[in-house]
């Protein structure tokens, strides 16, 4: 038997033998209590009559604290709503967080778990059909979406370590087998002849990242925008039409064949790879941090009752256990410990720059991707 196994026996047996307790000592009042009555019936002294109240008030004070601990030990349930690709790495945290729950509060904690693409699990959340406690998405533009709706508090981001990412990533170039567009570098994508499969950044949520990454790789190499914005516009000529998501896009890149370049998650490559299917793939050396954001829904975990178990599962996620399994599953993890773990399992990356780099979230939204802004002025060339 493992140690948790018994720490969990010894707490059940404790609990167990408190409520054998209570209850001899409520049939000892109780008693007693008949007893009194009996006394003062037939004496109705006021001494008897005392001792009745007092008697009267321990036996309801007992009958509450039992009715108390029963209702404290009742089942929780927690709703976490999250994109795709965490699946695996929550089936592996899941448990173990719900077995710590158990030990240290006696509570089970039952998890309803929705997974899909990160903008419709943030359409879902807002519109109601997702009562989400608990998300855990794409971008922290998503995040931000749901807190303009009213369900998040302004500042869910410093609530939290790290500013509540919780898991990471960077982008990957994946070519063909033997690369034969010499494709290894940012710039070699606005090469002519040279074909990239892309989503839009305006339905997909991993297009924001690619176009930022696209962006970021002249300013943060001491370009300026309107070479940057020469850059981008030669890139997206070498596109085809753009896809609604990054499914769309894999799809014709892996299954239909389209294409010479595909950029993805370096934690799909990766697991892909273990998995036995081997991508060819460069991670460029300037390179965006792909940040996912964790949140509490404030109007739903008020209105279920559950901020106290959400906001210890959320706390659970920065754990060195929880970030070894994202770590498992090649996200780069932002506890430090962990990071340093597993520093060597990836390609080194020397200039990572982030969303803050590029002005933060608002400024992002309203700069490149509404409407007339960087990103409509970059595809103007290829419309033409």
């Amino acid at each position: 038997m493992s140690q948790p196994q018994q720490h969990t026996q010894v707490g059940n047996y404790l609990a167990q033998a408190m409520q054998i307790y209570r209850h001899k000592a409520l049939q000892v009042m109780k008693f007693w209590y008949q007893r009194r009555i009996r006394n003062w019936l037939n004496g109705r002294t006021i001494q008897s009559f005392a001792s009745l109240l007092v008697i009267g008030a321990v036996l309801s004070m007992l009958v509450a604290s039992c009715g108390s601990s029963s209702a404290n030990n009742a089942d929780v349930k927690l709703r976490l709503v999250s994109f795709s690709v965490t699946k695996a790495a929550h089936d592996q945290i899941i448990p173990k967080f719900v077995e710590k729950w158990k030990q240290e509060h006696n509570q089970n904690v039952i998890f309803e778990q929705s997974y899909g693409g990160s903008g419709a699990q943030t359409s879902a959340v807002i519109e109601g059909s997702q009562e989400a406690d608990i998300v855990h998405l794409a971008l922290p533009l998503d995040v931000s979406k749901i807190q303009q709706a009213g369900l998040i508090k302004a500042g869910w981001e410093i609530k939290s370590p790290r500013n509540g990412i919780v898991s990471r990533s960077v982008a990957t170039i994946v070519t063909r087998e033997g690369n034969p567009k010499n494709i290894y570098t940012w710039q070699d994508l606005a090469k002519d002849g040279v074909t990239l499969i892309a989503a839009n950044p305006k339905t997909s949520g991993i297009a924001i990242w690619e176009f930022l990454a696209l962006w970021g790789s002249i300013t943060q190499a001491g370009g300026d925008e309107t070479t940057a914005l020469d850059y981008v516009a030669k890139v997206y000529k070498n596109t085809p039409p753009l896809t609604k998501d990054a499914r769309e896009a894999s799809d014709l890149f892996f299954q239909k064949g389209q294409g010479d370049v595909l950029i993805t998650y370096e934690n799909e490559v990766i697991l892909a790879e273990k998995a036995g299917r081997k991508l060819p793939y460069v991670v460029p050396k300037i390179n965006i941090s792909i940040d996912n954001p964790v949140a509490i829904v404030d109007k739903n975990v008020d209105k279920h009752g559950t901020r106290k178990v959400a906001q210890a599962f959320v706390d659970y996620l920065y754990s060195t256990d929880a970030q070894r399994e994202f770590a498992k599953l090649q996200y780069r993890p932002v506890n430090p410990t962990v990071a340093q773990e597993v520093l060597s399992e990836y390609p080194q990356v020397d200039t990572l720059f982030t969303s803050q780099d590029l002005g933060g979230w608002d400024n992002i939204e309203k700069k490149f991707f509404g409407d007339g802004a960087i990103f409509d002025k970059a595809i103007a060339g290829k419309k033409a």
